[in-house]
């Protein structure tokens, strides 16, 4: 990382927040989860939020099928996939404890519908010892199938938009790993895309093939290979970041460990910067 620019220091947009979580750009709005507080929020470009849904459990992390419709995930009152409906209506996508019975992390949607999904394999909120998670994916019809698995902590995914590549976020491993994706939404070719000097956690990728990794207390733009291209120093853990445009969107804390996950700790803040290039294009 020796030589790689550092960005100007970022702005807050917004503060107060518990841990905030899952950074996605969508309608022209920053979304975002307050794991701690229960909230799934938008935030508009001077920081004004709206309370879009409440939840209970975590993590709660989301995205949108083709037809706008929101999934996201629950780990309450057992391990489902949730889908919103036109009219608010929480409904069950998908049942997710056959699979695996520890917590469900991440969520990315590809453009035919199909929601890929990792579980950590532990239950980090219990002290239990971290033992490796697994990646599944969920058909447009709530079908579940496992599709890797010996993942060390996987956190944050992305999909490159032709929609050929998956790269998850391994953070015990300190690397991102991409799988192509088949036609039967099957992965393969597993493979090494970057060694991460930190431990990645939420990610997104560039218009240029770089992937943003909230990696301790900064965040890294990152080539394939892991060149270090451009890094934001912070003065707290980021959780995850997200481009909307050009700007960088990151979402940081103070971190207490798992034991300092409580609602009345409010050092959670929305950060951005200007970034080098723009969002990729969502597939």
């Amino acid at each position: 990382m020796t030589g790689s620019p550092a960005i100007s220091p970022p702005t807050v947009l917004l503060e107060g927040l518990a841990l905030g979580e899952s950074p996605r750009w969508h309608g022209d709005r920053l979304w975002l989860s307050d794991w701690l507080a229960g909230e799934v929020m938008s935030v508009d470009s001077g920081g004004a939020k709206t309370v879009e849904l409440e939840m209970s459990g975590i993590p709660f992390c989301f995205d949108w099928l083709p037809d706008g419709r929101l999934l996201i995930l629950s780990n309450a009152d057992g391990r489902r996939l949730l889908r919103r409906e036109p009219g608010g209506e929480l409904v069950t996508h998908a049942e997710l404890a056959d699979i695996s019975s520890h917590p469900w992390n991440e969520i990315v949607v590809d453009a035919h519908g199909n929601a890929y999904i990792n579980s950590i394999g532990f239950d980090m909120m219990a002290g239990a010892d971290p033992k490796p998670g697994v990646l599944a994916v969920v058909t447009p019809d709530g079908k579940v199938t496992q599709v890797a698995d010996d993942l060390h902590f996987p956190n944050g995914m992305v999909i490159t938009p032709d929609g050929s590549t998956l790269i998850v976020a391994e953070s015990h491993a300190k690397r991102l790993t991409a799988f192509d994706i088949g036609t039967d939404t099957t992965l393969g070719n597993r493979r090494i895309w970057a060694e991460v000097d930190g431990y990645p956690d939420g990610i997104c990728l560039d218009s240029e093939g770089a992937v943003w990794a909230a990696a301790m207390e900064r965040c890294l733009r990152i080539e394939e290979g892991g060149r270090v291209l451009a890094r934001v120093e912070l003065d707290r853990a980021p959780f995850a970041c997200m481009l909307g445009g050009d700007t960088l969107y990151i979402v940081a804390a103070e971190w207490k460990g798992a034991e300092g996950m409580t609602a009345a700790n409010r050092t959670g803040r929305v950060l951005t910067v200007q970034a080098p290039a723009p969002r990729a294009g969502h597939p």
